[in-house]
């Protein structure tokens, strides 16, 4: 009896390591949500406060879910050391199509203790009308020359949302999220670049591959240098995201398909802006259209270099690391008036240029400021964020089940050995009727 419970121990012991891997939970959207942006499935719900002595704390890394009703200011706490940056962006999402004047927008901004302001931004529908998802970013930087939020302590984000009287009063949803950049483990340069490459390069060549942009941040699709083809609905926005490496430009350029059904004029039809990793503003452009072909770029952007936060330009400023740039399009629900609601040809051109060059040397993990291998082939692949993540995981599960694999014959080679002895010791009894079936059940593999 006591041999076999240690054999029936030894076979359940194996059992146990050859458990299947969970999948991560993919991008859910809940039940009778207004708009159709993917909120990131894992965002956890905040409240934010309207004084900042209640306000509730975030994390770094994390994502977090909340509204905002028309005029409402909100505050969110961060504890920071002395060494580490801060970012905090929050993306403004108001129900889809909704009429937005050009002052309409949200204003993020980071506080200290004493209410000094260590950054701010603001993020506005500006001439092109309509509601759409929009972002901003509020962020504490260790500078060397600075005295302002370089302390250790308590500091806050406060959200603000100026809307006009004759705007929607409709509540706003946002997604925030905290992001920490490591320090340096040595000084390096802290002079901006004065000049850049700035000519275009060539088109890209190959000619156009369909892919599909996703309804946000979470489920952008990837890209990397090409020309990529989509169809965008009026009202719509697609959300793209291209991994842009240490000392590489990238150059981007959008086209609009012809039309057969009117040629009536839709001014600032359709909206491009770029993000950086942090979810901060980069550049945007609006282009009108006709019905006719229609193109416009997006201005160069310097190399990414970790000193190009030392600019007083906010476009060069904001191009300080290395990640997944993201790209949002948009075309204006005013569209479907003249053109009915059918889809619009979208074209995006997509350049990288620069060779890739080693990170500044970050005191730690560099997380989402940094270009991974991985991230180089869901470009290439054209996957989407959840669906970069499950090939991740699946690598894992692959893994799993060669070590899985593994351990199903050692178990087997296990009850074999156990079951011979105890056959000789029994005389003869059948190994089943003595330890029960192999591993598998029954009917054996």
């Amino acid at each position: 009896m006591r041999q076999r419970s240690r054999g029936r121990v030894a076979l359940a012991g194996m059992a146990a390591m050859c458990a299947v891997v969970a999948l991560p939970g993919q991008v859910a959207r809940a039940a009778g949500e207004p708009s159709p942006y993917a909120f990131d499935g894992g965002a956890e719900r905040v409240r934010g406060a309207v004084t900042s002595s209640e306000a509730e704390s975030l994390k770094p890394g994390s994502t977090y879910r909340d509204t905002i009703k028309k005029d409402g200011k909100l505050y969110y706490r961060v504890d920071l050391d002395a060494k580490t940056n801060a970012y905090v962006s929050v993306v403004v999402v108001p129900r889809q199509g909704a009429k937005a004047e050009y002052g309409d927008g949200v204003k993020v901004v980071l506080e200290d203790g004493s209410s000094a302001q260590c950054s701010s931004e603001n993020a506005q529908f500006e001439s092109a009308g309509f509601t759409r998802p929009i972002a901003a970013y509020a962020h504490r930087t260790i500078e060397p020359d600075s005295s302002t939020c370089q302390e250790r302590g308590a500091y806050y984000v406060v959200v603000e949302r100026t809307t006009k009287a004759t705007s929607a009063a409709d509540d706003w949803d946002l997604e925030i999220r905290y992001d920490a950049e490591p320090g340096l483990k040595a000084a390096g340069p802290s002079e901006a670049p004065e000049d850049w490459p700035s000519a275009s390069p060539a088109p890209p060549v190959g000619g156009p591959q369909k892919r599909a942009g996703g309804t946000s941040y979470t489920d952008a699709m990837s890209l990397g240098t090409g020309e990529w083809r989509d169809d965008i609905k009026p009202g719509q926005t697609r959300f793209y995201r291209v991994p842009v490496d240490w000392g590489q430009q990238l150059f981007v350029r959008a086209d609009l398909g012809s039309s057969t059904a009117s040629d009536e004029y839709v001014g600032n039809a359709f909206v491009l802006s770029l993000d950086n990793p942090a979810r901060g503003h980069v550049d945007q452009n609006t282009l009108s259209y006709q019905g006719k072909q229609a193109t416009m770029a997006l201005d160069p952007l310097p190399p990414v270099a970790y000193e190009n936060r030392y600019a007083s330009d906010g476009t060069v400023s904001a191009v300080r690391f290395a990640g997944w740039y993201y790209l949002s399009a948009s075309v204006s629900p005013e569209v479907a008036e003249e053109y009915g609601d059918t889809a619009v040809p979208l074209t995006l051109r997509v350049s990288l240029t620069g060779t890739a060059k080693a990170g500044p040397g970050y005191d730690g993990d560099a997380g989402i400021f940094a270009v991974t291998d991985d991230d180089q082939e869901a470009a290439a692949d054209g996957q989407s964020g959840p669906g970069a993540a499950k090939s991740d995981t699946m690598k894992v599960v692959a893994t799993a089940g060669i070590g899985g694999g593994t351990v199903l014959v050692l178990a087997l080679g296990v009850w074999t050995l156990l079951a011979r002895r105890a056959a000789d010791r029994s005389g003869g009894r059948t190994v089943a009727a003595q330890y029960g079936p192999p591993p598998g059940g029954p009917h054996g593999w």
